[in-house]
């Protein structure tokens, strides 16, 4: 019993030395943090958007290319993902726009952030409203309502079927072509709800637009369609 433990003792290796502590110096924090900073560049900031865009643009071409649309001539005139201004009668009008100072700015994106009981907001939507049916005397019914509200983004491309056949008559009367057609075309480019259950059915007005020039001609330079310039500013 004693030889064991005698020989266990005899061969316990002898304990360590502890190096002494090194002090840290400043660069032994800063080349870990660089070199991280250049991974994460260098991953996140350069591989991750070719890659997305190369996907982007094999599989959705058109859209990654910004969804431009062209006029009967060729002329790219817009991108069927923003709305623009149209005052013509002989054209569906979009919603109203509080994107920009004049409206419809891609540069400046948003709603006008006025409250339920904004004296600016109702006098607005009131200045629409007596605009809209002066302009549309033939219309049936009241005004719907997307037409008196901005959207969020000040750039909403899309009304519903009610809004742009409500707008119908003054466009055929303007075209003189007759209503039938007019809301022919209307049903034509009105798109269904995504996958068949997301959504709302809704019609493109700058592509609506440019379809009635298309079957119709383009009317008198003061209601050609043309893009609304960018206002130019914020709000």
């Amino acid at each position: 019993m004693a030889t064991n433990v005698a020989a266990r003792a005899h061969s316990t290796p002898p304990p360590r030395e502890v190096p002494p502590l090194r002090e840290e110096r400043w660069h032994d924090h800063l080349v870990p943090a660089l070199r991280t900073t250049a991974v994460t560049l260098v991953l996140t900031g350069l591989l991750y958007p070719l890659v997305m865009t190369g996907i982007s643009q094999a599989l959705f071409h058109e859209a990654a290319e910004g969804s431009f649309v062209a006029d009967a001539g060729g002329k790219v005139v817009g991108s069927a993902l923003m709305a623009q201004g149209f005052s013509g009668a002989a054209y569906f009008q979009p919603r109203p726009s509080a994107a920009g100072e004049k409206g419809y700015d891609p540069l400046a994106s948003g709603g006008s952030n006025f409250g339920a009981t904004s004296k600016k907001l109702q006098d607005r939507a009131v200045a629409d409203l007596d605009r809209l049916k002066k302009e549309n005397p033939d219309a049936p019914g009241a005004v719907p309502v997307e037409l008196l509200t901005a959207s969020a983004s000040g750039l909403d491309p899309h009304l519903s079927p009610a809004a742009a056949l409500w707008q119908a008559p003054r466009v055929s009367r303007a075209r003189g072509v007759s209503i039938d057609r007019i809301q022919a075309i209307v049903e034509e480019y009105t798109e269904g709800r995504q996958l068949g259950i997301l959504g709302q059915p809704r019609v493109n007005a700058l592509e609506l637009n440019l379809a009635m020039d298309r079957r119709f001609g383009v009317p008198g330079t003061s209601t050609q369609a043309v893009p609304s310039p960018p206002a130019g500013g914020g709000k």
